[in-house]
């Protein structure tokens, strides 16, 4: 199966996957830049890469790009946000894990659509500090 009949299965029903593949898309690319931007001790890096991969970041970075997205891209924002998952957050408030899982959904869009300069652009806002 492509990225192509992944979306196209996913698109018509719960987005859920969406945050599932996100995730780890997220999480790579902060992995990479972790590794890149310090020489850091490898305990460090952990925690270096978890202030940005955790619900409240992923929810402040959404907060950062809304304003950014196009109509579709606002679509899957807003499907993802009202979507209900099964589990709740551990460590983050329902706001909070509700927006961090919406930010997730649309790196998986992203991702699958191969929108790569898109993508690109907003991982990197997304782990912009201010």
């Amino acid at each position: 199966m492509d990225k192509k009949e992944i979306w196209t299965k996913i698109e018509k029903t719960n987005l859920l996957p969406l945050a599932f593949l996100g995730d780890s898309v997220h999480t790579l690319f902060v992995r990479e830049k972790t590794l890149l931007g310090t020489d850091s001790k490898m305990a460090n890096y952990h925690s270096l890469s978890s202030k940005f991969c955790k619900a409240s970041a992923q929810a402040k970075a959404l907060e950062k790009i809304t304003p950014l997205l196009n109509e579709k891209e606002s679509e899957i924002v807003r499907r993802a946000r009202n979507a209900h998952p099964k589990h709740s957050a551990k460590n983050a408030s329902s706001r909070d894990y509700s927006m961090a899982t919406a930010f997730e959904a649309l790196i998986g869009y992203l991702y699958l659509t191969e929108q790569g300069e898109r993508l690109n652009k907003i991982l990197e806002i997304s782990t912009t500090e201010e």
